[in-house]
C-alpha cells in the first residue's frame, strides 16, 4: 500500500503541477505579463509547488527531515539531473544575463541557508526573512526584465513558443489552476506517507527518502517543462525555471515552513547534504560561463554526479564524512 501511495502521488504531483504551470503561464499571458519574468517567477514558483506541499504537509505531521531534505535534494536533481537531461537531448546555450544575475544571487542564498543549516533550526524569523527577501527578489526581477529591458515583439513570441497552447485557450487557465492545485496537494499528502512508511519499514531515515525518492518526484514538474522546451528547441529556458525554481525552494518553501512552525534540521543535511547542494550550484555557474552553454558532455557529468550522490547517502557515507570532519 506504501509504494501506490507513492506511485499515486507522483502521478497527481507531475500532473497536477503541469497543468498549474500551464493555468499559470496562460494567466500570465492574458494579463500581459513579459515571457522572461513568467520564466523566471511564474513559472519557477509553478514548478516549486510541489515542494512548497510536500514540506507544509510533513513539517506538519512531524516528519522535518522529509520537509527539509525534499527541498535540498529537489535542488540537487533540479541541477545534476533536470539540466542535464536537458543538455543531453540539446546542449542549452545560456543568456549572461542570467548566469551573472540569477545564477550568483541563488549561489549567494544557496551559503546563506547551508549557513542557518549549521544551526540546526529554521526558525520562524528566519522564515520570515527569507520570504521577504523572496518578495524583494520578484519585485527587482520584474522591474530588470519588464520595466528596464522591456522584450521586443519578435523576442516576447520566441521565448513564450514552448507555452504555446498550454493550454490552448485562456477559458481553460483558471480550470487548470484550480485542477492543478487539488493535484499536487492531495500527491503531496499520498508521496509524504507512502514515503515515510517506507523508510521507517526498511530503517532507512527519513532524511534520505527526502533526499531522494521525494526530491526527484517533486522535480518531475521541472523536468516535464524542461524536456518539452528543449525538444522544441528552446533548451536555454530550462536554465531560468531551474535557477528560478531552485530560488523558489529556498526561499519560499523553507521560509513558509519556517514560518508555519519552527523546523529542525538533521545533522546529516546540516553538515554534508546542503554543501553538495552549495558545491552542485558553485559548479554550474561556472560551467555556464564557460562558452555560455552546457554542451552535452558536461550533462553526463552532471548525471553521473548525481548518481554518485545517491549512492553515497544510500551507502552511509554522510555519517563516515561527518565523523572524520567532525569526530
Amino acid at each position: 500500500m506504501s509504494y501506490l501511495l507513492v506511485l499515486g502521488g507522483l502521478l497527481l504531483l507531475a500532473g497536477g503541477g503541469e497543468a498549474l504551470i500551464r493555468g499559470a503561464v496562460a494567466l500570465a499571458a492574458r494579463l500581459g505579463i513579459s515571457p522572461v519574468f513568467v520564466g523566471l517567477t511564474v513559472v519557477a514558483i509553478g514548478t516549486s509547488t510541489p515542494e512548497l506541499t510536500v514540506a507544509i504537509n510533513a513539517a506538519m505531521t512531524g516528519t522535518p527531515d522529509i520537509a527539509v531534505g525534499s527541498v535540498i535534494g529537489s535542488n540537487l536533481s533540479n541541477i545534476l539531473l533536470v539540466l542535464a537531461a536537458t543538455a543531453l537531448v540539446q546542449p542549452i546555450i545560456v543568456d549572461p544575463r542570467m548566469v551573472f544575475r540569477d545564477g550568483l544571487f541563488l549561489l549567494a542564498i544557496s551559503f546563506g541557508v547551508a549557513m542557518v543549516a549549521l544551526t540546526g533550526v529554521i526558525t520562524p524569523g528566519q522564515g520570515t526573512a527569507m520570504v521577504v527577501l523572496l518578495v524583494f527578489y520578484l519585485v527587482f526581477s520584474y522591474w530588470a526584465e519588464v520595466v528596464r529591458n522591456a522584450p521586443s515583439a519578435e523576442r516576447r513570441e520566441a521565448e513564450v513558443a514552448e507555452y504555446k497552447g498550454i493550454p490552448p485557450k485562456f477559458i481553460y487557465a483558471i480550470p487548470a489552476i484550480l485542477i492543478g492545485l487539488v493535484g499536487v496537494v492531495q500527491g503531496a499528502d499520498f508521496l509524504v506517507q507512502g514515503a515515510t512508511e517506507i523508510a521507517r519499514s526498511m530503517g532507512v531515515s527519513e532524511a534520505v527518502i527526502g533526499l531522494s525518492l521525494v526530491a526527484v518526484g517533486t522535480s518531475l514538474p521541472e523536468l516535464a517543462v524542461s524536456l518539452l522546451a528543449a525538444y522544441r528547441g528552446h533548451a536555454g529556458v530550462a536554465v531560468g525555471n531551474i535557477i528560478g525554481s531552485n530560488i523558489s525552494n529556498l526561499l519560499l518553501i523553507l521560509g513558509v515552513t519556517g514560518f508555519i512552525t519552527e523546523t529542525p534540521v538533521a545533522a546529516q543535511i546540516a553538515r554534508y547534504d546542503v554543501w553538495v547542494m552549495v558545491a552542485a550550484t558553485a559548479i554550474m555557474v561556472p560551467v555556464m560561463v564557460t562558452g555560455l552553454r552546457i554542451s552535452r558532455a558536461e550533462g553526463v557529468l552532471f548525471l553521473t554526479a548525481y548518481v554518485l550522490y545517491l549512492v553515497s547517502i544510500f551507502t552511509g557515507l554522510p555519517d563516515m564524512v561527518m565523523s572524520i570532519l567532525y569526530g
